[in-house]
């Protein structure tokens, strides 16, 4: 039986993780994972053909966003790549996903990519918008290119307590901001990110984004519980499922060229198209090309 997409809840161990499902039960699941600052609206124009294509869509709402919670208050927020992957991993645990295909662009790229370091067996393909992304942290404090710094401004705003309290005090302007920069060629409308703003209005959105930048960079301890999932992913180790990268060509904050020659960290099937004129919010500017990508990996 079809569906169309129905909000719900699943506990796991840290968090009740509010998602949305759609498509028909027995269908093939395809977790499709929101960065920052987005939610599952993003995947709106993605959804509804996967679901007509027979596909089971499960989109969650990522710590710190719309109404995902965490059970206790002592659970520290953090925003590292670990916790973003343990969290995708209970989910498919909970909901008992077979072989999911998972598919992220920014923070769910990755999740993504980091779920299918640590389970590989668990996960049947991976679509990563943006390319490989397991952060290795001692690479990450070296300095970028002058460009690439300066499409990362925001991150170093993060680092400062004015930082903090700006986001604080000003969510949707600094979040609306973020979208104009990262993805120049699309034209949202009001409406459009009012519908996701209220996402941020989440209890944890700020403490789990200055957590993510600055843990990143060295600056800010992980969650003690996940230290053991962290250290398995230093070094950036290759990622052994089937693999398709998509980047847009018009990215504002991640250029292409970062993307370039990252076959030796693909150990499985890989390939790397690049869209014309798309920016970072990938999902919303070229749904059709996510949608295909699920289909030439299922």
């Amino acid at each position: 039986m079809i569906r169309s997409a129905k909000l719900r809840i699943v506990k796991t161990a840290t968090l009740e993780i509010a998602f949305e499902e759609g498509g028909p039960t027995e269908g093939r699941p395809v977790v499709l994972l929101h960065g920052f600052p987005d939610d599952p609206r993003s995947w709106d124009g993605v959804v509804a053909p996967l679901i007509n294509l027979g596909f089971k869509t499960v989109v969650p709402y990522l710590r710190g966003f719309g109404p995902t919670r965490f059970v206790y208050p002592d659970t520290p927020r953090s925003g590292q790549q670990a916790a973003l992957a343990y969290d995708v991993n209970g989910l498919i645990d909970r909901l008992n996903l077979p072989k999911p295909i998972l598919c992220g662009f920014d923070w769910g790229a990755r999740a993504a990519c980091t779920t299918s370091v640590l389970w590989p067996a668990k996960i049947g393909g991976l679509i990563t918008i943006g390319g490989y992304n397991v952060e290795d942290l001692t690479i990450d404090q070296q300095p970028a290119s002058a460009e690439q710094e300066q499409r990362g401004w925001y991150q170093w705003y993060f680092h400062t307590h004015r930082g903090r309290k700006g986001l604080e005090r000003n969510r949707r302007g600094f979040c609306r901001l973020l979208w104009q920069l990262w993805s120049p060629n699309w034209k949202f409308s009001d409406a459009e990110f009012e519908e996701t703003a209220a996402s941020f209005d989440n209890p944890d959105f700020v403490e789990i984004v200055i957590h993510s930048y600055r843990h990143r960079y060295g600056v800010a301890p992980g969650d003690p519980e996940l230290e053991g999932l962290e250290k398995r992913l230093v070094g950036q180790p290759p990622i052994s499922v089937p693999t398709i990268v998509l980047h847009g060509e018009g990215d504002g904050v991640h250029s292409d060229s970062l993307s370039e020659d990252q076959e030796e960290l693909f150990s499985g099937s890989y390939e790397r198209r690049l869209i014309p004129r798309v920016g970072h919010l990938f999902p919303r500017e070229a749904p059709e090309a996510v949608v295909q990508a699920v289909q030439d990996l299922s």
